[in-house]
């Protein structure tokens, strides 16, 4: 499977999709973000209440925004890409 991803102010954001057979919505989005500097966060997923969906494209198409807004809150907010690979 080919991980959807973009490019987004500097940043490439990797679609990171979990999948959960047998379950009705077994698509489980998330996303890895890796900064200018090469550095890459562990899996990021959305909320819980967001994270599962029913069609693989839809969880990769969350993530990748998801991982925008994520972004956009460090960059014009000054908040940390939280849960960073060690």
């Amino acid at each position: 499977m080919n991980s959807m991803r973009c490019t987004h102010r500097d940043h490439t954001i990797i679609a990171d999709v979990l999948e959960h057979p047998g379950s009705p919505m077994p698509w489980a989005a998330g996303c890895r973000i890796i900064e200018p500097s090469g550095q890459m966060t562990r899996r990021l997923p959305l909320p819980v209440h967001h994270a599962f969906m029913a069609e693989l494209e839809q969880a990769q198409h969350a993530s990748i925004a998801h991982g925008k807004w994520l972004v956009d809150q460090a960059l014009d907010h000054g908040r940390e890409l939280s849960s960073r690979a060690a």
